[in-house]
Parts: structure tokens; C-alpha cells; sequence
């Protein structure tokens, strides 16, 4: 049997046989990409540039749109340019370096809207003691600790992945190096340091998941006790943005995960590979800023700004 681990690299295959549904897939992921694109830049120049927004809130809001944009960035640029020059080939180092980011980017996002959430319990439940408990330092190593988290991550799940031996063809169904896909060219039993990094790595996301939960419970309780409805509208309007943004993230995550695996890969696997690495980064912009007040003037302040250097 042939250790593809020495061999130049695998073959992506998405759609064979059907050019003109990779064209149309490379035409919606440009679409998608722009989308999430300008959506997430405009928010990290809003919360930027506006002194109004310069909150703990809007500083996580901030890195989640510059996590999401290397979300997205990891995987749909090059799967554009394969699908238009109708070549899916890719180096194995090139696929180590994509899996890698990959892996670094889903656990840092999962991390991020942890803390995002523990945020918002203190900012709902201890509104007096805000400032003291979420100050500068309390932030900076939130972020800090879900970026290392996510490199943690990244590195067991790309070192356990890689240290199997691929054998058969080295074709991958998949727009990208999914490693449900690469353990599919494994031999024997080489899988099984794998599986047992993925099943630590699961039980932390749902780790992570049960706290969100508990958070959002105890926020919940002590919006709805209280007294003014105006009071209620506005808590309201600052937690739901963000619990929508995790329930996206989560369940699209579950989607394709606890699905059964599949010898031959349908378009519907297709479409749940899509719905957790493109739907989330492209959405959360709209997400955050329908029902943010705050968001929505700061970034018509953005857009005032530029536009007397677009026409003037």
C-alpha cells in the first residue's frame, strides 16, 4: 500500500463531471465571500473608529468579525480559484497548513463566543460591577486565551491527523482538506490517535456549550424579572445578536459532524460542509447589526465618512 504522506499532495473533488455546477458553485462562494467580506470589515472599522462603541462588548465583536474573516479566508479563495481553472489539486503541505487553520479558527470561534457570552451574564446579572469585572486586562486575556486555545487545537488535530498513513487514491470529496475526508484515506487502524484527539476536542466544544447554555439561563432569569419593559427590550437587543450567532454556529457544527459518514459523497454532504464554514461568517454581520441600535449608527457614520471620497 502507498503512504500518500510522501507523495505530492491530493486531488480536491467536488462536483466530477459537472462543469457547469462548479462554476455555479465558484460563482455563489464569490458572492458569499464578498458578502462576508465587506459585512465583517465594516463592523471592525465601525467598532474601530466609533468612541461609542469602544465597550468589552464591541471589542469581542470586533476580533469574532476578524476570526470569521480568516474563517472563511481558509478555505473558500482557493476553492474559487480551482473550480474556474477546473483543477482541484493540492500539495500535502498546502493541505497540512489548510487543516491547521482550519482546526485553529473553529476552536478559536467556539472559545470566542464563550467568552462573548460570559460577557453579557456579567453585563446583564451584575450590571454595577461591569466595568470592574470586564476591564482591559479581563478582555485582552479573553482573547488571548481563545486564540491559544485554538492553536492548541490546531496543532494536536493537524499532528494526529497527519501522523496516520494514507493509502488507496488520493482524492478527497471535499472543497477543501476536511479531515473527516483525509481519515477516510487512512490505513488500518492509523486512525485511532485521531479519533481520540476529535472525541477530547468534542468534549471540550461541548464543554464550552454547556457554559453558553448556563450563561444564557441565568441571563434570561434576570431579564425577565425585570420590572421595566423598556429595560427588558434593551437587554434583549444586546443578547439575542449574539445567542442567534451561537445557535447558528453550533448546530450547523453538529449538522455535519454527528451525520453518518458516507462512501460516496452526495450534494447534500456538500451543502452541510457549507452551511458550517461559510453560512456562519457570512451571516453574523447581518446578525449583529439588525437589531443593534448602536451598530446601525455607527456604521452610517462609516459610510458618511467615505462617501465624500467616493464623489468628491
Amino acid at each position: 500500500m502507498t503512504n500518500l504522506t510522501t507523495m505530492s499532495g491530493f486531488l480536491l473533488v467536488n462536483f466530477p463531471g459537472n462543469p457547469e455546477i462548479e462554476i455555479l458553485q465558484a460563482s455563489l462562494f464569490s458572492v458569499f465571500y464578498l458578502v462576508a467580506l465587506s459585512g465583517n470589515m465594516l463592523i471592525i472599522t465601525a467598532t474601530s473608529i466609533d468612541c461609542s462603541l469602544h465597550s468589552p462588548m464591541y471589542f469581542f465583536l470586533k476580533h469574532l468579525s476578524f476570526l470569521d474573516l480568516c474563517f472563511i479566508t481558509t478555505t473558500v479563495p482557493r476553492s474559487i480559484c480551482h473550480s474556474f481553472m477546473h483543477s482541484g489539486t493540492i500539495s500535502l503541505w498546502e493541505c497540512i497548513l489548510q487543516c491547521f487553520a482550519f482546526t485553529v479558527c473553529c476552536s478559536t470561534e467556539m472559545a470566542m463566543l464563550t467568552v462573548m457570552s460570559h460577557d453579557r451574564y456579567v453585563a446583564i446579572c451584575f450590571p454595577l460591577r461591569y466595568e470592574i469585572i470586564m476591564d482591559t486586562t479581563t478582555c485582552v486575556h479573553g482573547v488571548l486565551a481563545a486564540w491559544t486555545s485554538g492553536l492548541i487545537s490546531g496543532i494536536m488535530h493537524t499532528a494526529a491527523t497527519f501522523s496516520i498513513h494514507f493509502c488507496g487514491p488520493n482524492v478527497i470529496h471535499q472543497f477543501f482538506c476536511d479531515i473527516p475526508q483525509l481519515m477516510k484515506l487512512s490505513c488500518s487502524n492509523d486512525y485511532i490517535p485521531e479519533l481520540g484527539v476529535s472525541a477530547f476536542l468534542s468534549v471540550v466544544a461541548f464543554l464550552c456549550s454547556i457554559s453558553v447554555g448556563l450563561s444564557y439561563t441565568h441571563i434570561f432569569s434576570t431579564v425577565l424579572r425585570m420590572p421595566s419593559a423598556e429595560g427588558r427590550a434593551k437587554a434583549f437587543s444586546t443578547c439575542l445578536p449574539h445567542l442567534c450567532v451561537v445557535i447558528l454556529y453550533i448546530s450547523t457544527g453538529v449538522f455535519e459532524f454527528l451525520r453518518p459518514p458516507s462512501d460516496s459523497p452526495t450534494v447534500i454532504d456538500f451543502l452541510l460542509t457549507v452551511l458550517y464554514t461559510v453560512v456562519p461568517p457570512t451571516f453574523n454581520p447581518m446578525i449583529y447589526s439588525l437589531r443593534n441600535k448602536a451598530m446601525k449608527t455607527a456604521l452610517r457614520k462609516v459610510f458618511k465618512e467615505r462617501k465624500p471620497y467616493l464623489f468628491g
